[in-house]
């Protein structure tokens, strides 16, 4: 008999077909566990991502092109955890989804957005390393702030752009069975049978994992490479300057293998899926177990990636730490102004009513000998 498994996440595609009846019930434990880890995520990530944005914001003197990735990939991680108390109700309410068609829209094309936005960004950062180290001396035009300011603009167009497909089929259905309502991809609309949608589902997965990471990262890697040899060759009689590029290059290449680590198993696992919508991967009950038992935790690993960079930068970037500190000392001596300008108000105040007082001792003693 022909089952239809939901495949329950908060980012892409949920059914898939099985010739068999299978026990899911190992799965149900994420419906308590996950939204914790969700709004853990979503408080260390607003937080966090909100110090990011503001130091690069008032920093506007000592702002390097470094900077302004950062703080645009900081933007794309703050709007996303913005979403998450969103997908962390609809798991606690073991994946039922009382928000709406709009948010159901919105918040998963956020999602995407930010995954896309994040991977070009961390892309452009490693671009202006290898410029900035392999070709310091011809790359100046390339690395000019209009030539910055095009590449940010092409960076959040083409991610609004490819995250167009969840926007569009994005929907809530109905489960008359289970009396819920998904946030699901509906592909009605352009299928005409099972097999077309096995195709729409496994061509936008791969495609978005290509897009969103694979090719990305293969040209991050080539960076790197380059950027290795060059740093290995001139090693010795590296300039102070020099000496600084090392610095950043050593963030930014923290950030990348943070990435990757927070997002491959993400992505191996919906390559996974797609291959099975394919027939190019097998179709037990066991694989699909292992992939709905799965799916949850590594799109929470792929989130936390979204809070981690903010304390990355506190850790290894000298220069942020001491802004931070900086805004920290400013807004302790504001702190300190307001306490005394509120305590000479307070002594101006205590001692007009004394005055007063003795005013109107005066007046009264006066009254008496009268």
């Amino acid at each position: 008999m022909d089952s239809t498994v939901e495949y329950r996440d908060t980012d892409d595609y949920y059914y898939g077909d099985n010739e068999t009846m299978c026990d899911y019930s190992e799965w149900e434990p994420s419906y308590s566990l996950i939204p914790v880890l969700y709004m853990l995520i979503f408080i260390l990530g607003l937080s966090g991502n909100g110090v990011v944005i503001f130091t690069v914001w008032r920093s506007k003197s000592k702002r390097r092109a470094a900077d302004v990735y950062i703080g645009n990939l900081a933007l794309a991680d703050l709007t996303f955890v913005i979403t998450l108390p969103l997908w962390a109700v609809y798991t606690a309410l073991g994946y039922h989804w009382p928000f709406g068609v709009a948010l159901c829209k919105i918040s998963s094309y956020v999602v995407l957005v930010n995954m896309y936005a994040s991977v070009f960004c961390l892309t452009c950062l490693s671009f202006d390393r290898y410029l900035a180290i392999v070709h310091s001396l011809s790359s100046s035009r390339l690395r000019s702030r209009g030539t910055m300011l095009a590449s940010l603009g092409a960076i959040w167009l083409l991610s609004g752009l490819l995250a167009v497909p969840t926007l569009l089929f994005r929907t809530t259905m109905d489960d008359i069975n289970s009396n819920r309502t998904t946030c699901a991809m509906d592909f009605s609309l352009v299928t005409l049978n099972e097999r077309h949608e096995s195709l729409w589902i496994a061509g936008l997965s791969l495609s978005s994992s290509a897009l969103g990471f694979l090719l990305p990262f293969l040209a991050m890697t080539i960076f790197y490479c380059f950027i290795g040899c060059t740093v290995t060759r001139h090693f010795n009689n590296l300039r102070k300057e020099d000496q600084k590029k090392r610095r950043l290059l050593k963030i930014i290449t923290t950030l990348v293998v943070v990435f990757a680590i927070c997002w491959t198993p993400f992505h191996l696992l919906k390559s996974m899926d797609a291959l099975s919508y394919l027939n190019l991967a097998p179709s037990s009950c066991g694989f699909e177990r292992f992939l709905l038992v799965a799916h949850p935790y590594a799109t929470c690993l792929a989130y936390v990636n979204s809070c981690l960079n903010p304390f990355l930068y506190a850790f290894f970037d000298l220069r942020f730490r001491s802004q931070c500190l900086c805004l920290l000392n400013l807004k302790k001596a504001m702190h300190g102004q307001m306490s005394s300008m509120s305590s000479t108000l307070s002594a101006q105040t205590q001692k007009s009513e004394v005055q007063s007082l003795a005013t109107k001792e005066t007046g009264r003693r006066g009254g008496g000998v009268m």
